[in-house]
């Protein structure tokens, strides 16, 4: 197959190629302000079956639909409750994912056999124009191979996925970093299944009582049905084995980093900018300060530590309150739970 390559930054000509791929059952890699998506026609039963196919990916675990207007939701949604409508006034568009009943309209490859899907509209101008293009909303996971780091620039996973998709549509560093927010409303409350940029804070500054589930950061039984991606399998993995490690006291913390160096001498360290020149090792990856840059930065440096061929990569733990639930949530999936906590 031929891939055809278009630098959205530079030009938006093009995309109209991409859209009439998607109504032919072809993939498209496409941006989001979240991370890159692997996409396909949400109402193409075949297509959606090649994402699948493209990632290695689990059929039992259900895939987001993207939408471009309210209009389109109404076709794919049984219905639409106040406290749902309430989430869309504030949050619409951008990184967080809706959980409804769908009709019949949505194929059940797409929602992993159940009666719901997660349905979003992206803020991202290219994602948006793409949906309108190509007249239907489309269903898409994160780009990468599962299990693999999520794909934050194109030349991250154009390797693993380049060949595999009719178009890539190339916009630059996604602005967030880690994959939308996923909510379910139950009696009037809104239950976060995968923290994201969207808070627990941030909902509940509307007015919205709401519940984080447990299982963002313990692991789902094998045969656990699971609404949302991202609750089941081990994600965002290098192959080289990982430990996260995190205390609300830094020095703690930086003591407990320097043990495990002592124990082990073949390590890399993901740290934070201001705690790097503390950690006793030549092999230093700097994560960023601020939630936001660690964000943005963590799966393009969890691509990176491979390339250091060492024993053991051992990663700063942040605080698990606001966008750092989200962090910690990926990390320690990437790290398969080997965690420590001060």
């Amino acid at each position: 197959m031929k891939t055809n390559y278009i630098n959205t930054t530079k030009k938006i000509e093009g995309i109209e190629l991409a859209a009439k791929a998607i109504k032919n059952g072809k993939l498209v890699l496409f941006p989001t302000e979240t991370v890159y998506g692997i996409g396909a026609n949400a109402f193409d039963e075949k297509a959606v079956s090649k994402i699948f196919k493209a990632k290695g990916r689990e059929g039992d675990n259900p895939l987001i639909v993207h939408i471009c207007d309210l209009e389109m939701l109404k076709n794919l949604a049984e219905q639409i409750g106040e406290i749902e409508q309430k989430l869309i006034n504030n949050f619409w568009p951008g990184p967080l994912t809706i959980i409804f009943n769908k009709k019949p309209v949505i194929p059940y490859n797409v929602t992993a056999g159940l009666e719901t899907v997660g349905i979003r509209f992206p803020s991202n101008k290219i994602a948006q124009e793409l949906i309108k293009l190509s007249k239907c909303p489309i269903a898409a996971p994160s780009a990468n191979i599962s299990g693999r780091p999520s794909g934050t620039k194109i030349e991250d996973i154009i390797d693993e996925l380049g060949k595999k998709v009719e178009y890539i549509l190339d916009d630059g560093m996604a602005d967030i970093g880690v994959e939308s927010t996923v909510v379910r409303v139950i009696d009037d409350k809104v239950h976060i299944l995968r923290p994201g940029k969207i808070t627990k804070e941030d909902i509940e500054k509307i007015g919205i009582k709401v519940i984080i589930e447990k299982q963002i950061m313990e692991k789902c039984k094998s045969e656990e049905k699971v609404m949302s991606p991202g609750m089941k399998y081990k994600h965002y993995a290098p192959r080289t084995k990982c430990l996260l490690i995190y205390s609300n006291n830094q020095q703690k913390l930086i003591n407990e980093i320097n043990k495990n160096i002592e124990l082990e001498k073949s390590i890399l360290v993901l740290g934070r900018t201001s705690n790097l020149e503390k950690y006793n090792t030549q092999n230093k990856l700097d994560m960023g300060e601020t939630l936001e840059e660690i964000s943005k930065n963590i799966f393009t440096l969890l691509r990176k530590v491979d390339s250091y061929k060492v024993k053991l990569v051992i990663i700063e733990g942040v605080k698990k309150e606001g966008l750092g639930l989200a962090i910690m949530n990926r990390l320690i999936r990437a790290c398969g739970y080997n965690y420590i906590e001060l």
